[in-house]
């Protein structure tokens, strides 16, 4: 006698109630729909295959109507009477599915961030460069597998970057896109990278340098503007300190008294607090800044009011915290120098420019004393705790110097060796 079948109706479906054992309601062909005690329906098919009873699961109600259910009872005897266990072909399809998300862009990408570009980099280079992938790139290529990435599809997702005039950004972009490609074509998840196709695709970026007065003169009025800031006292410090130190601005700010020796005149940067990559901010050598005689006095009259504190510039707000990036900035503006004329970091090209050009001083020695990669004839790259004597000359010679343009004196270019 032929097995009956469908034997349950859509209201019977929906109106099972749970009870205290789970509860079965056969549909006929080995198909059931089993009510849990918690209340939870799950579609199930019982069948044999190679002489074992197994278990199918077909979906959950009422995501999975009984029209549905039923759809893929008749899918998976197809399958066995042709020979193949449809718990396998399931697990298979499973298997596939989740190679090919593996595969994605996306998934890739995250891969590489987690793996190869945070223990490279730092952690916030880290940050922004995922912060841009989420933003730019994961929206439009994240869910497409990586070998079907092609150079005009990359190009269209630059230049929605670019339509907003973020030129840098949509380089950036690129070339992190780059890397997750090359470490797909590592791992086998694709071929090519494309985004090298993309060369002289996108709009050049313009490079702004900081804003610098380097004209003696216009320092001398710089100085002299300086010295009489009647600003809060720690932010007139580090006014003065700037052009002495010729630090990053970030550098200059997180200073602690930990790191400076007055009696000595030395002040030691530990390497995780300079402008490097993970790896040198790990295993590099501190920085060394030998500090004038006028540096030394500054930090002195600077040490009774924040010598008992970790920083040497603190918040006003708090001692916990350094002095906001913005003082420096706020106080140049209030004494009338505009964005255009003078940064924080134009203290930086200040030196460098007036040294090298003004007074003469050996372009490598004053390159490492701002903490730039040189090289010597032979490729090796400079100790950072080498040429101390020379720095120190060096930084002594430059603060005099700044003293007479503070002073308006007619300075005479002074030639070193």
């Amino acid at each position: 006698m032929a097995t009956l079948t469908n034997k349950l109706t859509d209201t019977e479906v929906k109106n099972a109630k749970p009870s205290a054992k789970p509860l079965k309601l056969f549909d006929g062909e080995g198909m059931f729909l089993l009510v849990k005690p918690e209340g939870g329906k799950l579609w199930r098919l019982k069948y044999r295959f190679g002489g074992k009873e197994k278990l199918l699961a077909l979906g959950t109600y009422p995501e999975i109507k009984l029209k549905d259910a039923r759809e893929r009872r008749q899918a998976a005897r197809e399958l066995i009477a042709k020979g193949i266990d449809p718990s396998e072909a399931k697990k298979a399809e499973k298997s596939s599915r989740t190679s090919q998300a593996e595969g994605t862009f996306e998934a890739v990408a995250r891969e590489w961030h987690k793996l190869i570009h945070t223990v490279k980099t730092s952690e916030g280079h880290a940050a922004r460069t995922l912060i841009r992938l989420e933003q730019d790139a994961f929206p439009y290529i994240g869910a497409l597998p990586m070998a079907e990435i092609t150079a005009p599809m990359l190009l269209e997702v630059l230049r929605r970057v670019e339509s907003r005039g973020a030129i840098e950004t949509a380089h950036r972009v690129k070339q992190a896109c780059g890397q997750v490609f090359r470490y797909g074509i590592a791992t086998g998840r694709c071929e090519r990278d494309p985004s090298a196709d993309l060369k002289d695709a996108l709009k050049p970026v313009i490079v702004k340098h900081h804003a610098a007065i380097t004209d003696p003169k216009a320092v001398g009025r710089l100085l002299r503007a300086i010295h009489d800031y009647q600003g809060h006292p720690v932010t007139r410090a580090a006014l003065k300190l700037a052009p002495l130190v010729f630090l990053r601005p970030g550098e200059l700010r997180h200073a602690a008294w930990s790191e400076i020796d007055l009696d000595a005149g030395v002040w030691t940067i530990p390497a995780g607090r300079m402008k490097r990559s993970k790896q040198q901010k790990i295993s590099g050598t501190a920085h060394l800044v030998p500090l004038s005689s006028q540096a030394v006095a500054i930090l002195r009259d600077l040490q009774p009011l924040t010598g008992h504190r970790q920083y040497v510039f603190p918040s006003p707000r708090t001692s916990t915290r350094p002095m906001s990036e913005n003082g420096v900035l706020s106080a140049l503006r209030r004494m009338g120098f505009e964005k255009d004329e003078m940064s924080g970091h134009g203290f930086r090209a200040m030196a460098r420019t007036i040294m090298v050009e003004r007074l003469g001083i050996d372009e490598n020695t004053v390159e490492a004393q701002l903490a730039h990669t040189v090289k010597d004839s032979l490729g090796r790259a400079y100790n950072r705790t080498e040429f101390v004597d020379q720095r120190r000359t060096m930084m002594q010679t430059w603060a005099d110097y700044l003293d007479k343009l503070r002073q308006g004196a007619d300075v005479i270019p002074l030639k070193t060796a």
